[in-house]
C-alpha cells in the first residue's frame, strides 16, 4: 500500500507540537514521532520575539525527527490570533455549453466568482471553503459535477488573516529548514480530531480552549457554519489568580495545574494548599471561585459570539471543549449549567505509532493537522507561497542542519 509522508507544526502561546507520520490512503495515520516543547515568543496566538519563537519551533522539530528517526522537510502549521477573521459569501456562474452539464472548470470559476469578495489590503485569504452547491435553484448540493443545468451558484466561507501575522509565523517555520505545506486555521484543524460526522450534520460549536485565544468553530449541515477567535483563554485564567491571590504567574499557573477545579467537592473546599516553603498557604474555595468566575464568562463570551441568539436550534449538538483549557475538573458541568445544553470533552481518537502523548485535548489541533491533509487535500484554501530566494535559503539551512 503506498504511503505518504505528512506532518504538523502546532505554535500555541504555550507550547509548540511536531508531529511527523506516514499515511496509508483511506487506512488513517501512524504517527512516527512527536516533539512537544514549551513555547517562547509568543502572545495571544501572535509571534511577539522572532528568534525566541524559532528556537522553540526548533526544539520541538529535532525532539521529532529524533523520536522519528528522519529529517522533516516540510509540514502543515496552525494559525490563530484575533487577527484573524470569517464572512460567507455567494459566487454564482452560468453554464453556456450546449448540453448544460456542470463540470470540474465550471466549479473553478464559480469559486473565483465568490473569493473575489473584497479583502483589506493588510489581509491575505487563508481558506475559501465551498458551503454548499445550487443547482438551478436546487440546493444542498455537495458536487454538481455531472448535474446538468443553466445556472450554478456557490456559498462559500472565507478565512482571511494578517499578512504580517502569516509572514512572522512562516519566517520562524523556514528558519528552522522547514516549507510550509499549507497555513490551517486552528479549530478548523481541530475540528477534524475531535468531533463525529453526527455531531457537523446536526449543528454543534466547538471551543477550542488554548493558552491565549480560545478558537471556535460552528458546523452545520456537515459543513462549516461560522468561526471566530476570542483573546480570553488560559493565560486569563491564570493571570487572575495571580492578581487575586496575590502570587507570582509563574505559581499561578503551577496551582491551577496541580489544584484547579471549575466545581470542588464539598470534601476539598475548606482545605488548605501550601504554596511556599515558609508556610504561606491558600484555601480551595479561593482558588475554585477565582477560576470559576473566569471559565464562566469565558462561556458566556464563546455562546455570544454565535451567529444568532437561538442557538439551541442552531446546535443540538451542543458545545465541544478541546484544548488544554479544557482539561480544567468541573468544566464540562460548569458548561452545561451555563449553557443549558449538552456539553463534552473533545479527545483525538487514538492513533497507530507513537501517539500516547498525543491523547489529550491539548492536542486536538497538531492530530487535526494531520487529518486535515487526509480529509481536505482537494480542499479550496489558499497556498503560502514563497519567492525563488527564499524557497533557496529554506534548502540551504536544512542541508546545513
Amino acid at each position: 500500500m503506498k504511503k505518504d509522508r505528512v506532518a504538523a507544526i502546532d505554535v500555541g502561546t504555550t507550547k509548540v507540537c511536531t508531529i511527523m507520520a506516514d499515511t496509508f490512503g483511506d487506512e488513517g495515520l501512524r504517527v512516527l514521532g512527536v516533539g512537544i516543547t514549551p513555547s517562547r515568543g509568543l502572545h495571544k496566538g501572535l509571534v511577539v520575539n522572532l528568534n525566541e519563537a524559532k528556537e522553540s519551533i526548533k526544539q520541538s522539530v529535532r525532539m521529532a525527527e529524533q523520536s522519528a528517526g528522519r529529517r522533516l522537510e516540510s509540514a502543515y502549521v496552525g494559525v490563530t490570533g484575533r487577527h484573524i477573521s470569517s464572512v460567507n459569501n455567494r459566487g454564482s456562474v452560468a453554464i453556456t455549453r450546449n448540453n448544460q452539464v456542470v463540470r470540474t472548470e465550471d466549479l473553478k470559476r464559480v469559486l473565483d466568482v465568490a473569493r473575489s469578495v473584497k479583502v483589506p489590503s493588510e489581509q491575505r485569504l487563508l481558506h475559501v471553503i465551498p458551503r454548499e452547491y445550487v443547482v438551478d435553484g436546487q440546493g444542498g448540493v455537495k458536487n454538481p459535477i455531472g448535474m446538468h443545468g443553466f445556472r450554478l451558484d456557490v456559498e462559500t466561507h472565507i478565512i482571511t488573516a494578517a499578512i504580517t501575522s502569516i509572514q512572522n509565523l512562516t519566517k520562524c517555520i523556514r528558519a528552522c529548514g522547514v516549507e510550509v505545506d499549507d497555513l490551517v486555521m486552528e479549530p478548523l484543524a481541530s475540528a477534524e480530531a475531535v468531533l463525529s460526522p453526527e455531531e457537523k450534520l446536526d449543528g454543534v460549536l466547538l471551543a477550542d480552549i488554548g493558552g491565549g485565544t480560545t478558537d471556535l468553530a460552528l458546523f452545520k449541515d456537515n459543513t462549516i457554519y461560522h468561526t471566530s477567535v476570542l483573546p480570553v483563554a488560559g493565560y486569563q485564567v491564570t493571570r487572575d489568580i495571580s492578581v487575586g491571590l496575590g502570587i507570582t504567574y509563574e505559581m499561578a499557573e503551577e496551582m491551577k495545574k496541580r489544584y484547579g477545579d471549575v466545581t470542588p467537592t464539598d470534601e476539598i473546599v475548606n482545605k488548605e494548599i501550601s504554596i511556599t516553603g515558609d508556610g504561606h498557604s491558600i484555601s480551595y474555595s479561593d482558588l475554585s471561585d477565582i477560576i470559576r468566575v473566569r471559565v464562566e464568562e469565558m462561556l458566556r463570551l464563546v455562546m455570544l459570539e454565535l451567529p444568532q441568539a437561538d442557538y439551541h436550534k442552531l446546535i443540538p449538538a451542543g458545545l465541544v471543549l478541546t484544548g488544554g483549557g479544557a482539561n480544567l475538573p468541573g468544566i464540562i458541568e460548569l458548561g452545561e449549567k451555563v449553557t443549558r445544553m449538552p456539553v463534552r470533552l473533545g479527545r483525538p481518537s487514538r492513533l497507530a505509532g507513537v501517539s500516547d502523548s498525543l491523547d489529550d485535548p491539548a492536542y486536538a489541533t497538531g492530530v487535526g493537522l494531520l487529518l486535515w491533509k487526509l480529509n481536505n487535500g482537494d480542499t479550496e484554501t489558499t497556498k503560502t507561497t514563497e519567492n525563488g530566494l527564499q524557497r533557496l535559503l529554506t534548502k540551504m539551512l536544512r542541508l546545513f542542519r
